[in-house]
């Protein structure tokens, strides 16, 4: 029997818990040629997320990390891997918006060879307009700039060997952007397609400002491009300056001083201006990265590892 391992991350989902291992129950009671264990990661929560996990640990192989505070998703998915022992890893999130029902597939294209799966979502009429256009745009923009292509539209929820898993262990940068982590170590890989349904119960964690960090985190992390465009930027910007100049310098001969054209130059001012604080953000972006690895502090701190009692 080989042993899958279910990892799951919980932040504030107290009225999603129960919902969830209910619908997963449905789908893995019929894998019989299976073994399920469970490493559920409660992410700080201040609800009653925690005491509503270790009830449902009753009733199954479940093994429940409990941090110390909020670290966030990558963190607590990297503390699932870290704890992670068996045949197979899967990563899903507890909202319901990556179905169980698709497990069996996941499965399956183990079977025949794969050795990561991913979940690629076809369908995302339930999320805003928003979301759909700025998700659109990272990947349009991390692709670009990064050799690591991430594949469109697909989130966390994914199969893995014990291979991979080992492998994706020994990457321990504190910046994590687990996309382009899984994307990084590579191996044989093959999709589901799937339609991303509604949340059923709770509301997202992910507000505009997270998004946009998460974004900057992925672009950055895996890219050094962002940076070196300012050098060619800085190039272009001179030759066009010198040419200016000339102008500038030819015209006086020519026809003497111009006292109009204070508004073009202050224009002209103003734009360097603004590129040279845009470029000293970027770079303070990746010294601020620089800054967080050399300190080394620990991707995540855990209270306690809650144990199923025999």
């Amino acid at each position: 029997m080989k042993t899958v391992t279910i990892i799951v991350p919980f932040y504030n989902e107290e009225e999603s818990v129960n919902t969830f291992f209910e619908h997963l129950d449905k789908t893995l009671n019929e894998l019989k040629e299976y073994h399920f264990s469970f490493i559920c990661i409660d992410d700080g929560s201040t609800d009653s997320t925690l005491s509503t996990l270790q009830q449902q640990q009753n009733a199954r192989d479940m093994e429940i990390v409990e941090f110390s505070r909020n670290f966030g998703k990558e963190s607590a998915i990297t503390a699932g891997l870290d704890n992670f022992s068996g045949d197979v890893a899967i990563i899903m999130d507890s909202d319901l918006q990556d179905p169980p029902s698709l497990i069996p597939e996941l499965l399956q294209k183990l079977q025949e060879g794969f050795e990561v799966v991913t979940a690629t979502r076809t369908d995302r009429s339930q999320d805003s307009f928003f979301k759909r256009t700025t998700a659109k745009w990272f990947y349009k923009a991390h692709n670009s700039f990064s050799d690591i292509q991430i594949p469109e539209n697909v989130g966390d929820f994914r199969a893995m060997t014990s291979q991979v898993v080992q492998e994706i262990r020994r990457l321990r940068e504190n910046n994590r952007f687990m996309k382009g982590i899984f994307t990084w170590v590579g191996f044989k890989t093959s999709t589901v397609n799937y339609a991303r349904p509604e949340r059923e119960k709770g509301e997202t964690k992910w507000s505009l400002s997270k998004l946009w960090n998460f974004a900057v985190d992925g672009i950055t992390s895996f890219s050094s491009l962002p940076i070196k465009i300012w050098t060619y930027i800085g190039v272009i910007i001179a030759i066009i300056s010198l040419i200016y100049a000339l102008i500038i310098i030819t015209r006086t001969l020519l026809f003497g001083i111009d006292v109009p054209g204070y508004a073009s130059i202050l224009v002209f001012i103003l734009f360097l201006g603004s590129l040279q604080l845009i470029s000293i953000g970027l770079i303070g972006e990746y010294i601020g990265r620089i800054y967080m690895e050399v300190k080394e502090r620990p991707i995540y701190v855990v209270k306690r590892i809650h144990k199923k009692e025999s």
